[in-house]
């Protein structure tokens, strides 16, 4: 079978994306479906991660196959100096798949281009995390019950944040209309509003969290990742520039949900998480079905 990578949302086409999310939803009725017995996945995570890793991890156990891999590259032959092309080729004879984050941009790209099995981009610094899109995709269909005609805004960093540069793209495919709230220093990059007039797509951009979200489908809420700052005087400056509060959310949507990739740090009051509309938890539920459906379709054994 061709070796097929998952680096980009934009590797996969809409009919692609909408399969993924079906699958999704059957795991989520049968969560433990041994496909890949006897198989081995290698998480190889050369930046610190919580969920995402532990979610995988959760996902490969659910299928029968069996995790390699390393949480810290300090116990690791990169700690000696072996290059990241020497690493991911190594590994790539011990398994059938590679999950890996890292935090420079393209090194998944580049690891799929040595590696002998897939990889499947969980994370490369400010640019994509198509898993994590893939999820968020299937918990705005559990909550919407569409994908089409979605008002969706987006809140915080909007510049340096990965998950919301995947999800723009992924649901472009499906007429949405988008709301940008972001201090100047870090809005959406012209790149992605271009991409969105060149599809015909509305955005508008927004400095404060206002009377828009009465009209959002949903909230999006980021943190400001400090981790990308280089200056720590500016971090202070931005990290508590949105709260989202539970006194905001009066006359909103009866349907509207608040989704977030977490973790959170100040950005979502702890009185939001009482509110039905609050949904961030639920959705880190979903990450596990969503990449049981990503790795048994990439590798071919649930279409």
């Amino acid at each position: 079978m061709e070796k097929r990578s998952l680096i980009s949302i934009t590797d996969l086409t809409k009919e692609e994306i909408v399969r993924i999310a079906e699958l999704a939803a059957d795991f989520e009725r049968n969560p433990y479906q041994p496909l890949l017995e006897g198989r081995v996945i290698a998480s190889l995570f050369f930046e610190p991660s919580t969920r995402t890793r532990l979610s995988f991890e959760s996902a490969i156990n659910r299928l029968g196959a069996r995790v390699i891999g390393f949480s810290d590259t300090a116990n690791t032959s990169v700690s000696k100096g072996e290059t990241f092309h020497d690493t991911i080729q190594v590994i790539s004879n011990y398994c059938d798949m590679i999950v890996m984050r890292h935090s420079l941009e393209g090194a998944p790209r580049y690891a799929s281009e040595i590696s002998k099995v897939p990889v499947v981009n969980a994370g490369d610094g400010a640019n994509q995390h198509p898993s994590q899109t893939l999820l968020d995709i299937y918990s705005i269909k559990k909550t919407q019950g569409t994908l089409d005609g979605i008002n969706i805004m987006m809140v915080g960093d909007l510049k340096y944040g990965r998950t919301v540069h995947s999800l723009l793209q992924a649901l472009s495919h499906f007429n949405t209309k988008f709301t940008f709230v972001a201090p100047p220093e870090l809005e959406m990059p012209e790149e992605y509003k271009l991409f969105l007039r060149e599809k015909g797509l509305p955005y508008e951009e927004k400095r404060e969290i206002d009377s828009s979200i009465r009209e959002a489908d949903i909230v999006y809420m980021t943190r400001v990742q400090k981790e990308r700052f280089t200056d720590p005087m500016e971090y202070e400056r931005m990290k508590n520039i949105y709260v989202l509060k539970n006194s905001m959310l009066e006359g909103t949507k009866e349907n509207m949900r608040i989704l977030h990739p977490l973790p959170r740090v100040g950005e979502i009051a702890t009185d939001v998480d009482a509110n039905p509309k609050a949904y961030y938890f639920n959705q880190t539920e979903n990450g596990v079905y969503t990449r049981m459906a990503i790795i048994s379709y990439l590798l071919g054994v649930k279409k």
